[in-house]
């Protein structure tokens, strides 16, 4: 089992918080994210700023979105959406998608086109609504 640093995620988690920083975002969105350091089957970010790509698929006001995590790694099953993204695949892990605060985000990567965009909400749509695996 990795070794997991919850220690330094809950000082750089306590720094976002009290730094806050909203910022104009869209959906469609890439942002580096604060994403955490994760229990069990939950996705962690990475490096000392436990940051992962993440995907802006709705935008709640100023201050609160739901973020896709993104990842490079292939996987198979319908909780997961591959497109091209700046010459390379991502994944959008959609069933890990959440509420996030814009405190986590501290860099834009780019935005994906709005018909990849469509086609993540629409899986995420059938996933909640419609799948019964």
């Amino acid at each position: 089992m990795d070794k997991k640093d919850f220690n330094g995620w809950i000082k750089l988690k306590t720094k976002l918080h009290y730094l806050g920083h909203p910022m104009d975002i869209s959906e469609g969105d890439v942002w580096w994210c604060a994403a955490g350091e994760n229990i069990q089957t939950e996705i962690n970010g990475k490096s000392s700023r436990f940051s992962r790509p993440v995907l802006v698929v709705k935008k709640f006001g100023r201050y609160s979105f739901w973020g896709v995590p993104l990842t490079t790694k292939i996987h198979d099953g319908s909780w997961y959406v591959s497109f091209e993204f700046q010459d390379r695949i991502e994944i959008a892990a959609v069933h890990q998608m959440r509420n996030m605060d814009v405190s986590r985000l501290y860099d834009k990567i780019g935005q994906v086109p709005d018909s990849d965009l469509k086609i993540v909400k629409n899986r995420i749509i059938d996933l909640l609504f419609n799948s019964s695996k």
